[in-house]
């Protein structure tokens, strides 16, 4: 939905808390405007050095946090709820003979959704 201007647009100012997973440095800007008044923008994973435009954040009161690592309890009860509210995530699953393709789309950019590695054909 990003990356559809209008839909971007429909959607401005309409979340309350919007998480923001994405695991490569990017402009959080286009993020914070679908945050709504005194709305949060919490960001789950280490990006490195960002640089944000303190008019996003003033204009609507809005909030920029950081999810953190949380320990292992509090990953346990964050996948609880979200499998308790049909919360998922689109991914790529791969078998873990192909880890070696996995990687090379990684380099050249070929990935739409997360890969994850079925390490069950490992036993």
């Amino acid at each position: 939905m990003s990356t559809d201007p209008d839909s971007t647009a429909a959607a401005r100012d309409r979340f309350d808390v919007l998480i923001d997973t994405i695991p490569v440095p990017h402009d959080l800007g286009p993020y914070l405007s679908l945050v709504a008044m005194d709305g949060t923008l919490s960001q789950v994973g280490y990006l490195g050095s960002l640089t944000v435009e303190t008019m996003d954040l003033l204009l609507g009161r809005k909030k920029l946090t950081s999810g953190g690592s949380g320990g292992l309890a509090a990953t346990a009860a964050m996948l609880e709820f979200c499998a308790a509210h049909g919360i998922t995530a689109d991914i790529e699953l791969l078998p873990s003979g192909r880890v070696t393709e996995a990687l090379g789309r990684l380099e050249r950019g070929d990935v739409r959704y997360r890969f994850v590695l079925d390490l069950s054909d490992l036993g």
